[in-house]
């Protein structure tokens, strides 16, 4: 399954891996021949059977200038892709109805001991070359990505020696011109001499309040945190050194803060007199100028790493990767049934707020090469290892709200690709073993779950995690596959700690702290001839003893292990029209899942819009005529009926359309992106979805405009 954006390169991969050093660039020709960095192997796409998309940089540049984000343009281009909350948090935001990792240059964003759902927002796009998209989970892509990997290259070392680079200058408007205003500039410098390169840049993001269809502000989500009302700051830097014709060695440094204004208060239900935030009527929460309790919502993330690359070393192709990873998320603060304590202060006093603090230093190695002595078969063996610190503290009272844990792992793999009949026939498979460690010290659990003690333990895990595959091209241009793969993570166990509410438990005998393993399997066909470039995918997975989100008493969501099986449809057809320069493009997904809530071994209660997304009609037409280019896109979100569902909460569903235009200047080019053209009034799918008992109701962004100006040099 592939969806064809402008350029929107379509591949397919059985094994994703850390991200190699090399900058394989992504261009218009035959697609299937592109090598994608997220994947340890030089094979061609066409050699493997699953999916990638590969966004690259002009069709990343058209959706980053309508929705502002990297999140929000992979969910526009992506049916299988749930549809954004338009907030910080990503909680709830699924591929293929499964939490995603995202990665920059396969380094792992994600922090999946104590998810906080922060981990698409930790670099800017403008240090962002292109994007690849992987589907469905793999035991190759590690821990994290039960439903597939979005992985961000950074832009690559200068071509040529002397100085480039490129600078940009964008406002947003939208409804109101005074606080909806927003405004970017940025700028990045490379320089080549000889062997050696260096490239570094600063964005800085200032972002106004945003405002829904009918000019009303949107409400704050001032607990999990808000792109609105905030500013951002990121700076990026690569140094690199040619140490031999095929031996390369790059260090990539990228320091991301985001940090909540805090000038407005968000309005409910509960301040009747302004009658804002009515679920009965749908009318949308709304905020006021005002100032926040505590410290406003905030994220950092500051990433390092070191790669080696050797493409000839015995024949083969060496990836060596090290890499440390530091994030402190900060969650706004309220007076919530989950912080009281008496010991503290009397109950429906105590205010507090939490930080996630996380610490990543991992390695990755793979190395490639044909066998000898039977030919057509390449093999990758490599290695991977990780080790992860993250704790959740409640700030105001120094309280531990997730004990400090510690996960390792270690994974030795194998993966092979032997070709018949030259080429028309490909078997492909491997095998991962994971070992993993998991550390946690006695701790107490909060007034809210008993106070209870728990005893602290290091439990272990092992699994051994296969995958394979066929390839088959009967034809000139048409490809057929079909693939299973065991995938594996982790489940939130920061959340399942901080929710033990039962006397004499420790971590050791806990079952809740058990892994994820998930069964996917997946069938597809490709064509490819002449102006049509067309797509179908069936995937079904489960997992025995899956993570579902539900909300407790104090409206924070805790995780249920759960039986979980999923199935999808994906379609997407791509056609070049006898107009010259215009291309039009559809995409549709089908999803369904469901969960066995009573624990009588039947999946038989549909998921809910925390944790799968609603079906998808994607259509698009882009037009490119000398200096212009134009981009028309239709996103249909189609309605569900969620009676069946633990959630009973029906989606209406909505559509919004969304237009970029560029226009190339003597010096630079000037843009146009205008998200929700026709203005269209709509709840966004998550809070539309998941609260139907609350006010706290969140609308969509109306019409916003932002007007650019890039030049490069």
């Amino acid at each position: 399954m592939s969806f064809h954006a402008h350029r929107f390169a379509a591949v397919s991969l059985l094994a994703l891996a850390c991200a190699g050093a090399t900058q394989a660039q992504t261009r218009d020709t035959d697609v299937d021949q592109v090598v994608v960095t997220a994947a340890r192997t030089i094979l061609p796409a066409s050699a493997l059977p699953l999916t990638v998309d590969v966004v690259d940089n002009q069709a990343l540049t058209q959706q980053v200038t309508v929705s502002g984000s990297i999140v929000d343009a992979v969910s526009t281009l992506s049916p299988s892709f749930s549809p954004t909350r338009q907030k910080l948090s990503g909680a709830g935001e699924t591929l293929r109805g499964r939490s995603p990792l995202y990665a920059i240059n396969g380094i792992p964003q994600s922090t999946p001991i104590r998810d906080g759902s922060r981990d698409g927002y930790t670099i800017d796009p403008f240090f962002i070359d292109r994007v690849e998209l992987i589907y469905g989970s793999n035991a190759l892509q590690g821990i994290g990505a039960t439903g597939g990997v979005v992985n961000q290259v950074t832009v690559g070392p200068p071509k040529a020696d002397g100085v480039s680079g490129k600078v940009l200058v964008q406002s947003t408007l939208a409804h109101k011109l005074g606080d909806a205003v927003g405004g970017k500039v940025a700028g990045l410098v490379g320089w080549r001499g000889g062997a050696f390169d260096a490239t570094a840049g600063v964005a800085y993001d200032a972002r106004g309040a945003f405002y829904d269809a009918n000019g009303r502000r949107i409400g704050m989500d001032n607990t999990q945190g808000d792109i609105q009302d905030s500013k951002t700051l990121s700076i990026f830097g690569r140094f690199g050194w040619q140490i031999a014709p095929n031996t390369r060695l790059d260090v990539v440094a990228n320091r991301f803060e985001l940090k909540g204004d805090g000038d407005y208060v968000t309005v409910t239900g509960a301040a009747a007199a302004r009658t804002d935030g009515n679920r009965a009527t749908r009318l949308p929460t709304t905020a006021y100028r005002g100032v926040q309790p505590g410290t406003p919502a905030a994220g950092r993330v500051e990433t390092v790493s070191a790669s080696l690359t050797d493409s000839d070393l015995a024949g083969g192709n060496l990836i060596a990767q090290l890499f440390f990873n530091r994030s402190r998320d900060t969650f706004g603060g309220d007076v919530n049934a989950t912080f009281q304590d008496v010991g503290i202060a009397p109950v429906g006093t105590l205010f507090d707020q939490s930080s996630n603090r996380s610490r990543k230093l991992g390695a990755r190695v793979s190395y490639e090469r044909a066998v000898p002595g039977i030919e057509g078969l390449t093999a990758t063996a490599g290695l991977d290892a990780l080790t992860d610190r993250t704790e959740q503290v409640l700030t105001a009272t120094g309280r531990a709200w997730v004990p400090p844990t510690k996960f390792q792992s270690a994974a030795p793999f194998v993966q092979g690709n032997y070709a018949l009949f030259d080429g028309k026939l490909r078997l492909a498979g491997g095998v991962r073993f994971e070992n993993v460690q998991l550390k946690v010290d006695d701790f107490q659990t909060l007034a809210f779950y008993g106070s209870r003690k728990v005893g602290g333990g290091d439990p272990d895990f092992k699994a051994t995690l296969l995958n394979g595959g066929v390839v088959f091209e009967p034809a000139p241009g048409l490809r057929v596959y079909g693939s299973y793969a065991e995938g594996y993570t982790v489940p939130d166990v920061g959340r399942i700690l901080r929710a033990i509410n039962e006397p004499g438990k420790d971590v050791d005998t806990y079952l809740a702290v058990e892994p994820i393993v998930s069964n996917n399997r997946e069938l597809g066909a490709e064509y490819k001839r002449g102006p049509i470039d067309a797509s179908v995918a069936y995937f079904w997975s489960s997992s025995k003893l899956g993570q579902l989100l539900v909300k407790n008493a104090g409206n924070v969501f805790d995780v249920q292990r759960q039986p979980i099986a999923i199935e999808g449809l994906e379609v997407n057809v791509r056609a070049r029209t006898p107009v010259p320069g215009l291309d039009v493009s559809a995409g549709y997904a089908r999803l369904r899942g469901k969960t066995d809530t009573n624990k009588d071994g039947k999946v038989d209660t549909a998921l809910d819009g925390a944790n799968i997304s609603p079906d998808r009609l994607n259509l698009a037409a882009d037009y490119q005529a000398g200096k212009w280019a134009l981009r028309l896109q239709a996103q249909s979100y189609l309605s569900r009926d969620m009676q069946r569902a633990l959630v009973k909460d029906d989606f209406e569903g909505y559509t919004v359309v969304d237009a970029f235009v560029r226009y190339e200047l003597p010096v630079g080019a000037l843009s146009l992106g205008v998200q929700n053209l026709f203005d269209k009034p709509f709840l966004t799918y998550y809070s539309d979805t998941t609260l139907p008992a609350k006010d706290k109701i969140y609308a969509g962004r109306g019409r916003t405009a932002t007007l650019g100006w890039e030049t490069r040099f």
